[in-house]
C-alpha cells in the first residue's frame, strides 16, 4: 500500500496508533489485531532496537497495512524506515533537514509542531498537514482552535496525551482530521499477547467518527 501524501492518511481512519514494540515477536500479530479491527494505518515508533526489525516484519507480512515510522529525527532514520518499507514517516519536531531527506527518499512527512513559528517553518516548506504534538502538553484544544484563526489552511494530527475519551473532542475541530494515539496498544495488552483485546479496541475506535 502506497500514499502520495500524508493527507491520504485520512480515507482510512480517525485514529493512528503509535505503537512502541520490543521484540520482534509482537510486531505481526499486533499489526494483524488492528487491521482486523479496522485500523490499518500504523505508526511504528523508533524508540526501541527492536523497531527497524518490526516494521520489515510487518511489511512482509500484513501487506494491507499502510506502515508508516514514528519517531524520525534524522537524514538516517528516514533511509532506515524507507528502506524497512515504510509508506510515510512522522517526526516530533521539524527540520529543513528531514524534510529535505523524506523528499529524497520520497518519504510522505507528517511532521510535529507546537508553536506558531513551528507551523510556518514547515509551512515554509510546502507542508499542511502537520502532527500537533505533544497536543496536551501543548495547550489541546484551545492552542488548536487559535491556530486556525492565523492558520486557516493548515490542519492537524494531534498526538501525545489523548485518550479513548478526550479523542471525540479534538476529532470535532475543523482543523482536525485525525489523532494520534497510544492508547489502542496497551503495554499490557501487548507484552501478554492479547491480541483480541486490541482488535475490541481498534473496532471501537474505527468507530469514533
Amino acid at each position: 500500500m502506497s500514499i502520495k501524501n500524508t493527507l491520504d492518511l485520512v480515507a482510512f481512519g480517525p485514529v493512528i496508533p503509535v505503537i512502541v514494540l520490543e521484540r520482534v515477536e509482537q510486531a505481526v500479530p499486533l499489526a494483524r489485531s488492528l487491521v482486523d479491527g479496522g485500523v490499518r494505518v500504523l505508526e511504528v515508533t523508533l524508540r526501541t532496537p527492536a523497531a527497524l526489525a518490526c516494521i520489515e516484519a510487518i511489511a512482509r507480512a500484513v501487506p494491507e497495512a499502510v506502515l508508516g515510522a514514528g519517531t524520525l529525527r534524522n537524514a538516517d532514520d528516514v533511509r532506515a524506515a524507507k528502506n524497512a518499507g515504510c509508506v510515510f514517516g512522522v517526526s516530533p519536531g521539524y527540520t529543513r533537514a528531514i524534510g529535505v531527506a523524506c523528499q529524497e527518499a520520497r518519504l510522505p512527512l507528517l511532521p510535529g509542531v507546537a508553536t506558531p513559528a513551528e507551523v510556518m517553518a514547515a509551512n515554509d516548506d510546502g507542508l499542511t498537514f502537520l502532527k500537533f504534538f505533544p497536543a496536551t502538553a501543548a495547550g489541546g484544544i484551545p492552542m488548536l482552535k487559535a491556530l486556525a484563526g492565523p492558520f486557516p489552511d493548515v490542519v492537524f494530527c494531534p498526538t501525545g496525551g489523548i485518550t479513548a475519551e478526550t479523542a471525540p473532542q479534538f476529532l470535532a475541530l475543523p482543523n482536525v482530521k485525525v489523532c494520534g494515539g497510544s492508547w489502542l496498544t496497551p503495554a499490557d495488552a501487548v507484552a501478554a499477547g492479547d491480541w483480541a483485546r486490541i482488535t475490541a479496541l481498534a473496532r471501537a475506535t474505527s468507530a469514533l467518527r
